[in-house]
């Protein structure tokens, strides 16, 4: 048995900015991304077959969080689309409708129900899948245990493919952002450390605090170790900070259990309903192939 739970803002977001042509609700709203989206998790559940048996999908809903008290730069709302963000309640509502359970974060993000999910399940499945690409849930990976699936690229990232990539254990993901910035999220890092800088000290100390203010104790493989180890003691506190924004919650009180979230198939009464609201794709219509109850 394998749990799949995905990043549903994403997945939002991926929708709108697809080649997918616009689409307009029959009462004038916008209604692209959550087609795209209706239409993903359709292709999810088909292209997974039989191995898609339990299922959820979590979203930001808003896109502020907790961390934006912490760090007046972290993401905001700010810069979002008016079309885009006027679908967040809509795309929750489809969701739903394909008879999937939805995780609607305000607190907390929707990384941090996947990555309470990862924690919670994975002594009691073989696999938990999490569909997404973002950098921050490489820390909930585990062994083959719990992988990151990016669907774009069409590949499966497992605990040696995340160091093959990385160069870092998952556990040292967070402190790897806090040193290479994360701007999808809002933080910068620390001037002048890129990914192999990072990853090399990471690789000998695994965490911040055991970094040496002395240069002399580095690696050798770090270029310009004294200017950065400057750097570094001059602004520890700030990438303390930055960890902390990018360390994932595990303990998000998500009330579904592992039998909460098989799924049963479509609910024909409200996807027709859905349809109809979403309107002018007959295509939608015939896409499930399997429907709760048949």
């Amino acid at each position: 048995m394998r749990v799949h739970v995905v990043d549903g803002t994403f997945e939002l977001f991926r929708a709108h900015f697809s080649k997918r042509p616009d689409h307009k609700t029959p009462d004038g709203r916008d209604g692209k991304a959550t087609l795209g989206v209706a239409h993903s998790l359709l292709a999810l559940l088909q292209d997974e077959g039989e191995a898609v048996t339990h299922l959820a999908v979590a979203f930001d809903n808003p896109i502020r969080s907790f961390r934006n008290d912490l760090y007046d730069g972290y993401k905001t709302e700010e810069g979002v689309l008016p079309e885009l963000l006027a679908q967040f309640d809509f795309v929750e509502r489809a969701t739903r409708a394909l008879g999937i359970v939805v995780w609607s974060m305000d607190r907390w993000e929707a990384d941090d129900a996947l990555a309470t999910a990862a924690a919670r399940f994975a002594g009691e499945v073989e696999q938990v899948r999490i569909l997404t690409p973002d950098k921050d849930l490489g820390q909930s990976i585990v062994g083959q245990r719990v992988v990151q699936v990016d669907r774009i690229r069409r590949r499966v990232i497992d605990e040696d493919a995340l160091v093959a990539q990385r160069g870092v254990l998952p556990a040292s993901i967070p402190d790897w952002l806090a040193l290479v910035g994360d701007s999808a999220d809002g933080f910068p890092g620390l001037p002048g450390f890129g990914e192999k800088t990072a990853a090399a000290l990471l690789r000998a100390y695994g965490h911040l605090e055991a970094i040496p203010q002395r240069a002399a104790e580095w690696p050798t493989s770090v270029r310009g170790a004294e200017r950065l180890a400057a750097t570094f003691t001059a602004q520890r506190e700030e990438a303390l900070l930055y960890r902390t924004l990018a360390t994932l919650v595990r303990d998000v009180p998500l009330v579904e259990d592992l039998a909460a979230l098989e799924w049963r198939g479509v609910p024909r009464k409200e996807f027709d309903a859905f349809c109809d609201e979403v309107g002018g794709d007959g295509g939608l219509r015939v896409r499930p192939r399997r429907y709760a109850g048949s």
